[in-house]
């Protein structure tokens, strides 16, 4: 079974390409959705959080995300701790529904930080999912109602996507005007049959 990882800036639209996937019945793992869930439900996280932070960031027994996000939001060290206590707490979350997923030809692993925590490394091949800042923070500010302050400081807080190219397999412009599906769709046919595209393995940060 391969496994892909398909990653992008905030509002680059990673999640639309992995509903394509989806679809598309390949098994997709969203780490974020699943960090959030861990957060609420795994009594050890929980627990680690409040060792870290206190009551400040809970909201009665569970993390209230939106006091650590305030808290992050200019405090790096901050979000360094919470990274370090639910990032292992995926993992190992993730290689138990690796378990139940071992008869798909592929899998896919979508993750906001594929790159910025190193689990890239763990993985066959990476999709970069990339837009030009100026549609990003439109997509952002349409879903979410942020500021454009706001976007401008989450998108500081993410990897430039320059420096994600250097990692990244396959790169998807994103950016509303060429199709992407295709890319996707041959992407598929060669994963389902078991083959890796050589891109895959021609990736200079391959070995970083």
């Amino acid at each position: 079974m391969l496994k892909i990882g398909v990653t992008g800036g905030i509002g680059a639209g990673k999640s639309t390409i992995c509903r394509v996937f989806e679809i598309l019945g390949v098994p997709v793992y969203n780490a974020d959705a699943r960090a959030r869930a861990l957060m609420d439900q795994d009594e050890g996280v929980r627990q680690l959080l409040f060792e870290a932070f206190g009551q400040s960031v809970f909201k009665g027994s569970k993390p209230d995300r939106k006091a650590m996000a305030s808290l992050v939001f200019n405090n790096r060290d901050a979000l360094e701790t919470i990274n370090g206590i639910v990032h292992p707490a995926v993992r190992s979350d993730f290689l138990a529904w690796l378990e139940k997923n071992t008869m798909a030809p592929y899998i896919v692993k979508e993750a906001a930080i594929l790159f910025e925590t190193g689990m890239w490394k763990e993985l066959d091949g990476t999709v970069l999912v990339v837009a030009p800042a100026g549609i990003r923070a439109e997509r952002i500010m349409q879903r979410d109602g942020m500021s454009a302050e706001e976007v401008r400081k989450r998108m500081e807080n993410q990897w430039p996507d320059e420096r994600k190219k250097n990692l990244a397999g396959i790169v998807i412009e994103n950016n509303d005007r060429k199709p992407v599906l295709p890319v996707l769709l041959e992407l598929h046919e060669k994963l389902s049959r078991g083959i890796l595209p050589d891109v895959f393995d021609r990736r200079p940060g391959k070995d970083a």
